[in-house]
């Protein structure tokens, strides 16, 4: 059964995309710990993130950089601080997370978001890559 990544990479589920290339996608997470929270996803469905062969691991991270870049000019935040949990959905990810402290980084502050506040966040980041 595919996961519900794959779903989003298929377009069989909406998201507030970022960026996208024949490998990758990045959309903003519909249940952020901060505004501006991202799921950075490989396409190839590979549930444990080190099971990645070895080009897509170290491509992922080159892929996530331009999009922690724009999410740290356009929310105010110290640091984009990266999350590698691997247990909430079995398709390997990064969560990039917009933070001040170390202690933001915690699955418990997360919160459903407004879907036009999403639509317009997602806007203002693509607009910066």
């Amino acid at each position: 059964m595919p996961s519900i990544f794959t779903r989003i990479i298929r377009g069989e589920i909406p998201c507030h995309k970022l960026r996208e290339d024949e490998r990758f996608i990045a959309f903003l997470d519909i249940r952020p710990i901060n505004p501006g929270h991202a799921l950075v996803v490989p396409k190839l469905e590979v549930d444990y993130l080190f099971d990645l062969p070895d080009d897509l691991l170290r491509e992922l991270l080159i892929f996530a950089r331009p999009v922690a870049a724009a999410l740290k000019a356009e929310l105010p935040c110290l640091r984009i601080g990266m999350i590698v949990a691997g247990l909430e959905v079995p398709h390997a990810h990064l969560h990039l997370v917009p933070i001040n402290g170390e202690g933001e980084l915690s699955f418990a502050q997360a919160r459903p978001a407004d879907q036009a506040e999403l639509k317009r966040l997602a806007a203002a980041i693509r607009a910066r890559l």
